[in-house]
């Protein structure tokens, strides 16, 4: 993980109809937890964490780096946005790319948090970052990721086969100003 590069941090929370995006806090570790323990988050993932190991490992305030947003619902956490560079991405057409990913807990799935989150961050990083493409990875197999893929404009740049899996890795072009 690499810093986004010459963004102010943290930025204002950034509202949406039914969310807030915001920098982590401390009383959101234990939902961090909750979500790298989880079988059903990380099914596409490469399996869950212990937790005992995640209770030791996690610090007080978790992710607290640019690009990371919890997902705040009523004033709880249900989720968590990351956009970074990763100059070690495993696809050559992804090196020096922002990479968008996300996780939510299982009971906020299938209500459309995830769209509304990732729009919201990827607007965010347009705004502070204009003319930057951002990439996506997920294994072809995780019906819900290539469909959110799809609908926040993603496009196939390839598929590959990693981590015993089909991946499929999606590419967002750089916004382009209006006016």
């Amino acid at each position: 993980m690499t810093e986004l590069g010459p963004v102010a941090w943290p930025p204002a929370p950034i509202r949406t109809d039914r969310l807030v995006l915001r920098e982590p806090e401390a009383r959101d570790r234990a939902v961090f937890i909750e979500m790298l323990a989880s079988p059903e988050v990380h099914t596409y993932l490469g399996g869950p964490r212990p937790r005992d190991e995640l209770e030791r490992e996690v610090p007080g305030v978790p992710e607290r780096w640019p690009g990371s947003f919890v997902v705040d619902l009523d004033g709880a956490m249900i989720g968590q946005i990351l956009l970074r560079r990763a100059p070690g991405h495993h696809r050559p057409a992804a090196v020096g790319k922002a990479d968008l990913g996300y996780l939510f807990l299982p009971r906020a799935w299938g209500c459309g948090y995830a769209a509304e989150a990732c729009t919201a961050a990827l607007d965010w990083f347009d705004g502070v970052l204009p003319g930057e493409p951002v990439v996506l990875a997920t294994q072809t197999a995780n019906v819900g990721s290539m469909r959110l893929a799809a609908k926040l404009g993603f496009t196939e740049l390839e598929r590959f086969h990693a981590w015993d899996a089909e991946q499929w890795l999606g590419l967002r072009p750089p916004a382009t100003p209006s006016g």
